[in-house]
This record gives C-alpha cells, sequence and structure tokens, in this order.
C-alpha cells in the first residue's frame, strides 16, 4: 500500500492517475477543506472516472501527527507532495510550517511505521546556484543568497528533514523538477502561464529557466519509488528555455500574438512596487513580488543526465507539452 499526500494538487493528482492505472493499492490524504476539482478534472479528463471514484481519501493534515500515523497503518511506501508554493510576503509562515514542519512530521512517522521508502517531491529551487561550467546538477552546493525567495529556502530545508531521515534509516529518493506545466487551476501557480498569454500578456522578461511536463514529474517519481534506487536525488526537467522562449511557444500553440514589451531592470522595479501598493488598497495577493521579479531576471538551467542515465527516463518534449495544454485550456473555455 502506497501513502501519498498533496494527492489534490497538480503533481499528486497525476501520480494517484498513475498509480491507479497500474491497479497499485494506495490511499490519498486530503484536508477537511480540500477541493477535489483539480484531480477530478485530471481522472475525467483521461477517462478515468470510474477510478477517481474508487480512491480512498484520508481525511488529515500533514502538521497533524495523529492523523499522519492512522493514514500509515498497512502502508510500505509514501509519496509526500503536499507543500504550498507561495511568494506573498503574508504566507511566509504557513508556508514554513506546511513546508518544513510538515515534512519532517512526514519523515518522522514514517520513520516510526517502518515504512520501507519514502518518495518526496522537491524543487529546483531546493537546488545550489554555483556551477562552473553554467547549468545545475544534483551535486550543486546549496549557499542561499539573496536571490533565493522564501519558497526556496523552505524547499531546501523540508529536503534536509528528507536527508535527516534517511540518516536515521529511511530510505528516500528525491525529485526536483523545474517549471511544472499542467492543467491545473489556471489562476493559480505555474498554470497561469497558460491564462496570462492567452489574455495577452506583452510583457517578457530576459531571464530562462526549466520547464517540466507534470506526467514527467509523476512519472519519474513513482518510477524511482519503485525501483531499487535509494538516497538519492534527481533533477526531473524538460527543457530549459528564456522566458520569452516559452511565452513564445505558448502563443503560437494559442494562436494570440507574441509578448513583444521587454521588461528592463527600471521597469522590473516599478512593476513590483506598483503591485505591493495595488494589493494593499485591494486586499488581494499582488501578481507580482520582489522576489517573482528577481526571478524573472535571473537565469537558470538545469541537467537531466542523472535521472536518463539512473532509470533511462525518457522526458516529453517541451513542445508536446505545451500544445497539449494549450489545447486544454481551450477545452475548458468552451
Amino acid at each position: 500500500m502506497i501513502f501519498v499526500t498533496g494527492g489534490t494538487g497538480l503533481v499528486g493528482s497525476h501520480i494517484l492517475l498513475r498509480l491507479a492505472k497500474e491497479g497499485m493499492p494506495f490511499k490519498a490524504l486530503k484536508r477537511e477543506t480540500s477541493s477535489l476539482q483539480i484531480c477530478e478534472n485530471v481522472f475525467s479528463h483521461y477517462a478515468a472516472k470510474d477510478l477517481f471514484a474508487k480512491i480512498n481519501w484520508e481525511t488529515g493534515d500533514v502538521n497533524d501527527i495523529p492523523s499522519l500515523e492512522n493514514s500509515m497503518e498497512d502502508c510500505s511506501r509514501v509519496v509526500h507532495c503536499a507543500a504550498i508554493v507561495s511568494f506573498h510576503p503574508a504566507e511566509v509562515e504557513l508556508m514554513r510550517k506546511v513546508n518544513i514542519e510538515g515534512t519532517a512530521n512526514v519523515a518522522n512517522v514514517a520513520l516510526s511505521k517502518g515504512i520501507k521508502k519514502l518518495g518526496y517531491v522537491s524543487s529546483i529551487a531546493a537546488l545550489g546556484r554555483n556551477s562552473t561550467v553554467g547549468i545545475v546538477d544534483e551535486e550543486c552546493y546549496f549557499k542561499a543568497t539573496k536571490l533565493d525567495s522564501n519558497y526556496a529556502l523552505s524547499k531546501y530545508y523540508a529536503e534536509q528533514e528528507v536527508w535527516r531521515a534517511s540518516q536515521e534509516g529511511l530510505d528516500v529518493v528525491i525529485v526536483n523538477p523545474s517549471v511544472i506545466l499542467g492543467p491545473g487551476d489556471w489562476n493559480k501557480g505555474s498554470s497561469q502561464i497558460f491564462q496570462k498569454i492567452h489574455s495577452g500578456l506583452k510583457l517578457y522578461t530576459t531571464g530562462s529557466t526549466g520547464y517540466v511536463d507534470v506526467i514527467d514529474v509523476a512519472n519519474s517519481l513513482v518510477g524511482l519509488l519503485l525501483s531499487s534506487v535509494k538516497n538519492e536525488r534527481f533533477i526531473v526537467n524538460g527543457a530549459n528555455l528564456k522566458y520569452r522562449d516559452c511565452f513564445d511557444r505558448i502563443a503560437i500553440a494559442f494562436g494570440t500574438p507574441k509578448a513583444s514589451i521587454k521588461v528592463t531592470p527600471f521597469l522590473k522595479e516599478l512593476a513590483w512596487r506598483f503591485e505591493k501598493v495595488r494589493s494593499f488598497l485591494t486586499s488581494r495577493p499582488p501578481l507580482l513580488t520582489r522576489e517573482t521579479a528577481n526571478s524573472a531576471m535571473t537565469n537558470g538551467a538545469y541537467s537531466t543526465e542523472k535521472i536518463k542515465k539512473e532509470i533511462d527516463f525518457q522526458f516529453t518534449t517541451i513542445d508536446t507539452t505545451i500544445q497539449k495544454y494549450a489545447n486544454w485550456f481551450l477545452a475548458d473555455l468552451k
């Protein structure tokens, strides 16, 4: 039996779908107030409504230790992908509590329950930026800088809890996805990229990063969890692209105009300050923060040689991923 946290989110939903299609026994954690909409939409899209109806949901929380203890009964493996992704200063404490303390709780209960293996969904944000060859791999040492967001720090410290558990006897595998492209809530998270470009986004930044299909994240994690690999982490990244290149490809997939206005350093500083004021006046989360503005101007590239060699993993091409989710988005608008 496999226990999954974060099953109501984008990555977790695809992990549940993979497990369900493989006929593997599993149960998934959900909070009392969790919406199952994303998960249900994913299963429905892949003609698996019958499998969704059979999901064994456990009500609890990663910060509710008794609920974790009850949920892990009779389980041999755990997938932990519950997390908060936020760049809003007002949510820093909650994010730390869920991402760091929640991960520590999952790891500790897994140890106490004799779980054979823990699979953890981390992030490229938890990797070091230092690289003599200009591309980040799994060996890059993390050294906090002003460029690192509170989210990045929370994922780094969460990952340390997983490594600590491995030193105490728990077998673990970690995946570090780049920016995840998939069919979540089009108004939240990385899925917003599609919504913004479809709505006519005019601005582009000079930075770059990696992008990966959510299906590849789910398949790589499940593959590693069921393999003999242990106490290793793996970058999962489909392509390294300039932000403008990614935006252009999405615009082409939609048949909409490409972004044409370059964001200068001055415009960047002006934009996040304007958003801060707008957020204060409207009591709504800012669309842009200093953290996200700085991130959009930095360059990052990520190697996937390790996972390709270890389990012969093949990534979905970026154009296939973009066209697939652009079509999904358009279908949802009808």
